[in-house]
């Protein structure tokens, strides 16, 4: 997969978000780390499927839900008020699977590519690879 230039790759888990701008081109593609927004983690509705109670604690996975669907909130932002112009998503696979519950339309229309791959923590060569390889 190619890295269009100018788009921004958002690498996540459910505790984490690194995003990356691609500086290059698509021929050449250089990613270049990007401020990270303040993650609104108090949606816990996509932690449907995971009741927590005393008997059955789920707290931190409605926590990593909450983070996600906090992630998909900004991105979905960005993409409406026009700031995403292309946006590649890498993230865990269940990560992914949660965020995707919450895309909207103008996200879904930015969207040049997933991976489902967990590189939270990797450089941006290693991502940068990945995505290549994709």
């Amino acid at each position: 997969m190619q890295i269009p230039k100018g788009a921004t790759v958002a690498v996540l888990d459910g505790q984490k978000l690194s995003l990356f701008h691609n500086t290059g081109d698509e021929a050449n593609p250089s990613l270049t780390a990007a401020p990270t927004p303040a993650i609104d983690t108090d949606n816990k509705s996509g932690g449907v499927g995971h009741p927590s109670s005393s008997a059955n604690p789920a707290d931190s996975q409605q926590d990593e839900d909450g983070f996600t669907a906090g992630i998909a909130d900004v991105l979905n932002k960005r993409a409406i008020e026009g700031k995403l112009k292309d946006l590649i998503v890498v993230a865990a696979p269940r990560a992914l699977g949660e965020l995707r519950k919450h895309y909207h339309q103008k996200l879904k229309d930015v969207l040049v590519g997933e991976l489902s791959k967990d590189l939270t923590g990797h450089t941006s060569d290693d991502i940068q690879k990945a995505i290549a390889a994709a």
